[in-house]
């Protein structure tokens, strides 16, 4: 495969994150970008949806540390979410409200992925964060204006409890995850650790109209020029919440992802 020329040298694949983030910076302040900044104590009155993911799971071979490094980082992370409100006409960015995640504020290595492989990295783990704060976006009347797909699957399901694709990469600033209310209604993101649990909520100043359901498609396994990838589409139904009715369903991403691990051809499925 032949490389880009970012990653033929460390000198030129630095100054190219450079430029992509000072592009970001540009691009926001051109676009008048309102973004969700403001903090409150006091929890909206409606619950629209909760969710929580398991702290520690087995991945692989990786190192347990890596997972106990991840729950520092989620640690420091989680209260710059915690009680964020997204008004009318603003737009929920991970990265607005996160900043860079450097040793100085506290964050240590954790797993990342980047250009096809499992890395260690100042701040790793946060995209279990990331995953959260999507799904749960999923599940609201907030749109979601940008969200980031890894191009690699690099451990076999295990207590997964959602579709694979159902999450989202996570890289300062230009990879990012984002949100807009287009609504009149006002919400408010709640997220916190337990001993074994990261939760989550999006609570609303309005009781919302409808209700959504995630639902998995297309699920299969390909093989292409000897590699293994694994495809799907995530769809979401949306259901009136005072009949039950379901009102539409709506595509919300097609996935397309090289698998990284070692397939059990007649377990899966795969097709060839």
């Amino acid at each position: 495969m032949r490389q880009r020329l970012s990653e033929l040298h460390p000198f030129i694949y630095n100054t190219r994150i450079w430029q992509k983030r000072l592009a970001r910076r540009v691009s926001d302040k051109k676009r008048r970008v309102r973004f969700a900044a403001e903090r409150s104590t006091s929890d909206l009155p409606f619950t629209c949806t909760k969710h929580q993911s398991l702290l520690r799971r087995k991945l692989g071979d990786s190192d347990p540390q890596l997972q106990e490094n991840k729950i520092v980082n989620l640690s420091i992370a989680a209260p710059k979410v915690d009680g964020i409100s997204i008004r009318p006409g603003e737009t929920f960015s991970f990265w607005q409200c996160m900043g860079e995640t450097t040793a100085e504020k506290g964050y240590v290595e954790g797993m990342q992925l980047s250009k096809g492989e499992v890395v260690r990295g100042i701040g790793g783990g946060l995209c279990q964060l990331a995953n959260l704060l999507y799904w749960m976006a999923l599940h609201t009347d907030l749109k979601v204006v940008e969200r980031h797909h890894h191009s690699f699957d690099p451990f076999p399901d295990e207590n997964r409890v959602l579709p694979f694709g159902s999450g989202a990469g996570v890289f300062f600033n230009y990879i990012d995850l984002r949100f807009f209310n287009s609504t009149q209604n006002t919400f408010q993101i709640k997220v916190w650790l337990t001993d074994n649990h990261l939760r989550g909520s999006i609570l609303a100043q309005n009781e919302p109209e409808f209700a959504y359901h995630i639902l998995e498609k297309e699920h299969r396994f390909v093989k292409k020029a000897g590699r293994n990838y694994r495809q799907n589409e995530i769809w979401r139904e949306v259901i009136d919440r005072r009949t039950g009715n379901k009102i539409r369903e709506e595509l919300t991403a097609r996935n397309f992802a090289e698998v990284k691990y070692e397939l059990n051809f007649a377990a899966v499925g795969c097709n060839f």
